[in-house]
C-alpha cells in the first residue's frame, strides 16, 4: 500500500483505476486470499474502488517464485 500511495502522490492522481500483482508459486497465499487482504488494506485510500488483477506463477523454479510483485499501478488523473 505504500508504494501505491507513493506512486499517487508523484502523479497527482485523484485515485487508482487498477493495480496488478503478480503471486509467485511460492508466495504462499492465494488469489483469493489476497484480494480479501487487498480490499480491507485500500478502505479509505486512493486505491479504494481500485480494479485488481492477479496474475499467478507455477513455476517453482522462478528466482521470484517467493514473491508477490507490484506489476502497475493505472492512475486516475485529477
Amino acid at each position: 500500500m505504500r508504494k501505491i500511495e507513493s506512486i499517487a502522490r508523484d502523479h497527482d492522481a485523484s485515485g487508482i483505476a487498477s493495480v496488478r500483482i503478480r503471486l509467485g508459486a511460492l508466495s504462499h497465499i492465494s488469489a483469493g486470499h489476497f484480494a480479501e487482504q487487498f480490499a480491507l488494506a485500500t478502505l479509505g485510500t486512493v486505491a479504494e474502488s481500485a480494479r485488481l488483477e492477479i496474475e499467478t506463477s507455477s513455476d517453482e523454479s522462478d528466482p521470484l517464485a517467493q514473491d508477490i510483485i507490484l506489476v502497475s499501478v493505472e492512475v486516475e488523473e485529477q
